[in-house]
């Protein structure tokens, strides 16, 4: 795909992925004037797959406040053509998880043995 100039081209491109194998995204938002498509995905493991499909070179976390919940916005962002293309995902953590909140990519800790 040479330009995202067309709301059919915009979403032809999440149409590719999803015919590659990846989860159809839960949220899709197109900007008017196809300058700006916004992907939400319900878990880490097709949030990878889609900043992989897309190569999305940007990364960035954001941890906030919600009304007493404690949220982990994870979003990862690439420009093809002009037109910004992100795929986002709202995590809640509790405080109980603090080490992780600001670590990009998550894994299990495993207890220590005593």
């Amino acid at each position: 795909m040479t330009e995202l100039a067309t709301r059919a081209q915009a979403f032809g491109l999440v149409a590719q992925g999803v015919a590659a194998g990846l989860s159809a995204p839960w949220r899709l938002y197109l900007a008017r004037g196809c300058r700006y498509l916004s992907l939400s995905v319900g878990d880490r493991a097709e949030w990878d797959a889609w900043r992989t499909h897309l190569g999305c070179p940007e990364l960035s976390v954001r941890v906030y406040d919600a009304g007493g919940e404690i949220r982990r916005s994870s979003v990862a962002e690439v420009v093809l053509d002009g037109c910004r293309i992100s795929v986002e995902l709202v995590e809640e953590v509790s405080t109980d998880d603090l080490d992780r909140l600001l670590v990009a990519d998550p894994t299990p800790v495993e207890p220590e043995e005593r």
